[in-house]
């Protein structure tokens, strides 16, 4: 059985707005598990220049620059959803469809794993799914 310690902080921790963005939302280590660590952030992003702008100012800072997963969707009112596995297979998708499900267009949520030597098989999706809730369960708050 995984042992997983989540580590949910209370609330979000704005940055300095990023380039295209309104404004960088860190909930930061959201859990670990088997020495994997995940992240969550996001922001609001209108169109895929502002994605990559988002993405390229998240990994200015050296952790998540590190890191060996950043995933990430967003689901753009008038464009349709758009989303980067970054390596961890399905991830993407499962992000979609928690925006999807929500409602919440125009926003990008990224979730980052730092990998931690041992694979993790189906948990690693609930993981991304515990950080996405983690997530607008702090927007919404």
């Amino acid at each position: 059985m995984a042992r997983i310690r989540p580590t949910v902080r209370g609330s979000i921790s704005c940055g300095a707005p990023w380039r295209g963005c309104d404004g960088l939302r860190k909930l930061g280590q959201v859990l670990n598990d088997r020495g994997s660590k995940y992240a969550v952030s996001g922001c609001s992003a209108r169109n895929r220049a502002e994605v990559d702008a988002a993405l390229k100012d998240l990994k200015r800072e050296k952790s998540y620059a590190k890191a060996t997963h950043n995933t990430w969707a967003v689901l753009f009112s008038d464009g349709g959803p758009l989303k980067g596995d970054d390596g961890e297979s399905g991830a993407g998708m499962v992000i979609l469809r928690m925006l999807e499900r929500e409602g919440l267009e125009d926003h990008l949520i990224v979730v980052t794993r730092w990998y931690g030597g041992k694979h993790l098989g189906g948990d690693r999706f609930r993981h991304v799914q515990t950080c996405v809730r983690a997530y607008l369960d702090a927007v919404a708050a």
